[in-house]
């Protein structure tokens, strides 16, 4: 990374308004941004705005209303519905007047009296940790400078990018979510997560589009540790509508599910 790259995704500009650097520029266009920074940003500031901090975000659902400019964004979030055990947010990311994002968010009280012989894990065989100065950028044919792809560090253990089928990958920081304030594990999950598609895409991105209207992260745990990953795979039905699903793991194991609603569509 040059060091001139931007140290954050975002900048604050005052009252959840923020201005998005070039780190947030997808590979289709300098003008538009990559999906995964606006759900991370979005997810950042309702998790902000919960009641009571001992929640914790367990689902989030991202509806995806159309392409997210570079332009200057405000971000809205209400209280749906109320509670000191159960809370639902709904967070708005507006570019300009117009709404490009929404989200429901649920924040869940955790319980502490569920014992070991009451738990049932998921079966997932966690792939070797990597080196501490290990991953690369992504590395994605763009005829634009596609700077999102080199704004975290990633380390595949199966597939890769350019690549076609299913992928395994770790990943970690590059930069900051938001430029003077601090990240936690949440905020680089949300960081990743909406490239699913694009790690385990099944088709030519030269011949087809392959566009999520949605991002689901659910969780029945939060993530620790420099490096998290995910394992996904691209289902493609013969209509024209498909699907990620993801496994989302850490160190210690896997930790919930990824989702996106694919549009399928050949390239004119």
């Amino acid at each position: 990374m040059t060091t001139d790259f931007p140290a954050a995704f975002y900048t604050p500009l005052g009252d959840d308004h923020y201005q998005p650097t070039e780190a947030t520029a997808g590979p289709w266009s300098a003008e538009l941004q990559h999906g995964s920074p606006p759900c991370a940003l979005l997810a950042h500031v309702m998790r902000r705005h919960s009641a009571n901090r001992a929640l914790l975000l367990s689902r989030v659902t991202v509806e995806i209303l159309g392409p997210i400019s570079m332009a200057p964004c405000r971000i809205k979030v209400e209280r749906v519905r109320p509670g000191k055990q159960i809370e639902l947010l709904r967070g708005s990311y507006y570019c300009g007047d117009k709404l490009v994002l929404l989200a429901n968010a649920w924040n869940l009280l955790p319980e502490e009296g569920i014992t070991a012989g009451e738990v049932v894990t998921y079966p997932f065989a966690l792939p070797a940790l990597p080196p501490a100065t290990a991953g690369v950028p992504l590395s994605f044919e763009s005829p634009y400078d596609f700077k999102y792809g080199q704004a975290l560090y990633w380390h595949f253990t199966e597939g890769a990018c350019h690549e076609k089928g299913p992928a395994t990958a770790w990943f970690r920081k590059r930069i900051d979510l938001i430029a003077g304030e601090t990240d936690d594990e949440l905020d680089l999950l949300f960081s990743a997560v909406d490239s699913a598609n694009g790690i385990s895409a099944e088709l030519d991105p030269a011949k087809w589009s392959f566009v999520p209207v949605d991002m689901t992260v659910n969780l029945f745990r939060h993530p620790v540790g420099e490096w998290l990953g995910m394992s996904t795979r691209m289902i493609i039905h013969d209509n024209g509508i498909g699907q990620t699903q993801t496994t989302l793991f850490d160190q210690q194991g896997s930790m919930g599910a990824g989702l996106q609603t694919l549009f399928i569509r050949p390239i004119p």
